[in-house]
């Protein structure tokens, strides 16, 4: 026979030690500590804050007794210019330029409530545009078309208003130009946007979309991925971005060209993201308000004067425009053509230069330049954006 088996052994089951290991009690105990550290600085960041806003707020009682604009956006790009070369720390230099300005805005606010007229309506560019450059602390009063920005601008309903003047892709923006030769509102600051063009519609699929509405500016900038995706889909130019998501949020078979920002305000789910054909698309927007609301701000130290004129149809004027510019040392930036509308084929350039009116060989340029032109308009001398 053989020998008998062995009893059984009962199965035992290594069930998990409910008692933490040693590391993860020195992590939760180095982490309340790091905890208490940050309490500690956001009580002493919070301390700072309101000293600065209790500055801010007796330099607002000073320049309102003397007359002084409360906005001064060469003193603000110099802030941050200063604190982006003096940091040492981790933080990036787009992370401090979107606190400082934050902070500056609630300050300012203080001194001031600002409005912001903008192209409307809610979650267009134009209006991350006008948050990023004055922060959330001012109104912002949207408008329906860039004709009515510079209108409630120029009528005192806005101190300010925030216009797309240029897209790296698509160019000019022609009705800005227009505007800003036709209104007595002048320059006094620019900021530059990327823009990120999502496709929104109330369901989340591509399929059965039969028209898409967007700003003429966004179909352009999106047109070969357009024609790739939903290329039997009806384009139609919207007002705005926004707008064109306003009306996609009315009917599940349009869908629109538009911000992150604007899916969210009218419940759009992002179909499809970054859609514009230039990766890197930026728009360049002009803050524009009064002279008597903001004067030409002083040097900053990266400046730009914007300026349009016409010459007489004479061969060689041209050329003749750009001699005191390259006489005087002066570079220009950017230089457009527009009709004049004359039906005498005449022409506007509007033409930006680098530097400030106040620095003695730009305003010796300025005025031999000035000597030469059938038109003359200075649009504004001011720093240049981020």
């Amino acid at each position: 026979m053989p020998p008998p088996s062995p009893p059984s052994q009962p199965l035992q089951t290594a069930l998990p030690s409910t008692q933490p290991s040693v590391d993860a009690a020195t992590s939760a105990s180095a982490l309340t500590g790091l905890r208490s550290q940050i309490d500690a600085v956001d009580t002493d960041l919070l301390a700072l804050l309101n000293r600065r806003a209790a500055l801010a707020q007796t330099a607002g009682d000073i320049k309102r007794a003397s007359g002084i604009a409360v906005f001064h956006p060469e003193r603000e790009s110099q802030i941050i210019a200063r604190l982006q070369t003096s940091n040492s720390g981790p933080l990036k230099g787009d992370s401090i330029t979107i606190l400082w300005r934050e902070i500056m805005s609630a300050c300012r606010a203080l001194e001031s409530p600002q409005r912001v007229a903008y192209l409307g309506p809610a979650g267009t560019f134009s209006e991350q545009a006008a948050v990023q450059y004055f922060g959330s602390g001012a109104a912002r009063v949207p408008c329906v078309s860039l004709d009515e920005v510079f209108r409630a601008t120029a009528a005192g309903c806005a101190e300010y208003g925030v216009v797309a003047v240029e897209n790296s892709s698509e160019g000019v923006i022609s009705r800005s130009l227009d505007l800003l030769l036709n209104t007595p509102l002048h320059i006094v600051g620019e900021i530059s946007l990327q823009v990120r063009h999502n496709l929104l519609r109330l369901s989340s699929s591509l399929h059965d979309i039969a028209v898409v509405y967007a700003h003429p500016q966004a179909l352009a900038q999106c047109q070969n991925w357009l024609a790739s995706h939903v290329p039997d889909a009806e384009l139609c130019a919207a007002l705005s971005n926004a707008e064109g998501a306003r009306l996609a949020a009315s009917n599940p078979a349009w869908a629109a060209i538009a911000s992150e920002r604007a899916g969210a305000e009218f419940g759009l789910h992002v179909v499809a993201s970054a859609i514009q054909d230039d990766a890197f698309n930026r728009t360049r927007f002009a803050v524009v308000c009064l002279p008597q609301t903001q004067s030409t701000p002083a040097i900053s130290g990266r400046d730009c004067v914007s300026l349009v004129v016409s010459v007489a149809n004479r061969p060689g004027a041209v050329h003749d425009i750009l001699v005191p510019l390259k006489k005087h040392g002066v570079s220009m930036t950017r230089f457009e053509s527009r009709p004049a509308r004359s039906g005498q084929w005449d022409y506007y350039f509007y033409i930006d230069l680098a530097g400030h009116l106040a620095q003695p060989h730009v305003s010796a340029a300025l005025d031999e330049l000035r000597s030469l032109c059938a038109f003359f308009k200075l649009l504004g001398s001011y720093p240049l954006g981020e």
